[in-house]
C-alpha cells in the first residue's frame, strides 16, 4: 500500500497537472489509437445499430471517440471528475456534438450520478482503473456489471505489473530500447513529473487478479483480448441470463 497520499485530485484538478498532461497528449493518443479502435471492434454491435455506452474515467474522451467513429448510431455518456479534463474533452468532441454528454463522477466512490442511465449497452474504461486501490477496482467492476444490460460488455485498457522480477525487467528492457531517452528521463524528472509518475504507478497490479475481480463480479467470457508487454485490453460480458 502506498505510504504517500493519493495525488489524483492534486493532478487532475489542477491547471498545472492538466497542462502537463495535455503537452504530451497528441503523441500519446497516436500511440494508443490502434488499441482504442480494437476496443471499439470488440463491442458486439452492428455497424448501424443505435445504443448507449459509457466511457468511465473518460478524460478528454479518446476511448469514446473511437467507439463513436466505429458506430455512427452510438451515443456516449462520458463520466469524469475533473472539470479541467471535461473542458478539454468538450473541445476534442466538437465533431460529435449531439452524440455525447459528460456527467461528473469520481470513480473512487460508489455514488453514481442520477444522470447516468440505469442500463447501459456497454462500458469502456481506458487508462484510469489502474488509479484505483484493489478494493475499489472490485467494487467498480461489480457496479458496472449491475448497470450493463444482459449481454452487455465491459472492456478495460490499462497497464499491469508482471509479478515476476525477470518478466518485469524484460518489459523494461524492451521499453527502454523503444525509447532510448527513457533512462535519462527517469533520472531527470521535475517535481511535477515525479508526482505524475507516482500517481501513475501507485495502484498498478498484475493482470491475473483483475481477471479474477471480473469473474467474482459475475462476468462471463472473461478474456485478455490484447496484450503487449505491460499494457492489456481485458474484459467480459454480463451473462445474457443472470443466474
Amino acid at each position: 500500500m502506498p505510504e504517500t497520499p493519493d495525488t489524483n485530485a492534486a493532478i487532475w484538478k489542477s491547471a498545472e497537472g492538466i497542462s502537463h498532461w495535455m503537452s504530451t497528449a497528441d503523441d500519446r493518443e497516436r500511440r494508443r489509437a490502434d488499441q482504442r479502435r480494437l476496443m471499439a471492434d470488440l463491442l458486439p454491435f452492428d455497424d448501424d445499430e443505435h445504443f448507449t455506452f459509457a466511457d468511465m474515467g473518460a478524460g478528454t474522451g479518446a476511448a469514446a471517440r473511437a467507439v463513436l467513429d466505429r458506430y455512427p448510431g452510438a451515443r456516449a455518456i462520458l463520466a469524469d471528475y475533473s472539470p479541467q479534463m471535461m473542458a478539454e474533452g468538450t473541445k476534442a468532441l466538437a465533431p460529435y456534438d449531439g452524440r455525447y454528454r459528460y456527467v461528473e463522477f469520481d470513480l473512487a466512490h460508489s455514488d453514481w450520478p442520477a444522470e447516468m442511465p440505469a442500463t447501459l449497452a456497454a462500458v469502456v474504461t481506458s487508462l484510469c482503473v489502474h488509479h484505483l486501490p484493489d478494493e475499489r477496482k472490485q467494487q467498480l467492476f461489480a457496479e458496472i456489471g449491475s448497470r450493463l444490460a444482459p449481454g452487455g460488455w465491459f472492456l478495460n485498457y490499462d497497464p499491469v505489473t508482471a509479478g515476476d522480477p525477470v518478466v518485469e525487467a524484460t518489459w523494461q528492457r524492451v521499453n527502454d530500447r523503444r525509447d532510448p531517452a527513457a533512462a535519462s528521463k527517469q533520472t531527470s524528472r521535475t517535481p511535477a513529473e515525479q508526482r505524475h509518475f507516482e500517481n501513475h504507478v501507485r495502484y498498478i497490479i498484475p493482470l491475473a487478479p483483475q481477471l479474477d475481480f471480473l469473474r467474482a463480479a459475475g462476468f462471463e467470457a472473461v478474456d485478455v483480448f490484447w496484450k503487449e508487454l505491460d499494457y492489456v485490453i481485458y474484459g467480459g460480458r454480463r451473462p445474457v441470463t443472470d443466474a
